[in-house]
């Protein structure tokens, strides 16, 4: 399992043509409070760089971006329920959505954790 970031914050974790996405740590911790969570259909077909979910905070709305492009197969409807899980634990129970990957090749257009963590240092 890989996990790979985003400049504008979204990870996916991947395993086999399947990939869990959400938002970091720090764009949780920069959003604040989350308070709303909307998330996709089932079955949409998604494109690399496209809107995929919102998200609401106490200070702001934003767009969680999609990776990657392809297929929603599901959504983490318990954040929609209660949102504050997408501040305590992001990279885990915090997740918006998993996609089934149409094209693989786009992953190498995204960050390593190690990468990441390395452009954080460049915008903090």
């Amino acid at each position: 399992m890989t996990t790979y970031y985003t400049k504008d914050h979204e990870y996916i974790r991947v395993e086999g043509d399947t990939g869990t996405v959400g938002i970091s740590d720090y764009a949780q911790s920069q959003l604040g409070d989350v308070v709303f969570v909307e998330l996709p259909a089932v079955g949409k077909t998604l494109t690399k760089g496209a809107e995929a979910a919102v998200v609401e905070s106490v200070k702001a709305a934003s767009e969680v971006y999609a990776p990657v492009s392809g297929e929603v197969i599901a959504v983490n409807s318990a954040i929609e329920e209660t949102p504050a899980t997408v501040n305590e634990d992001p990279l885990g129970d915090g997740w918006f959505l998993k996609i089934r990957l149409s094209n693989a090749g786009e992953l190498q257009e995204l960050m390593t954790e190690e990468q990441y963590e390395d452009y954080l240092k460049t915008i903090s």
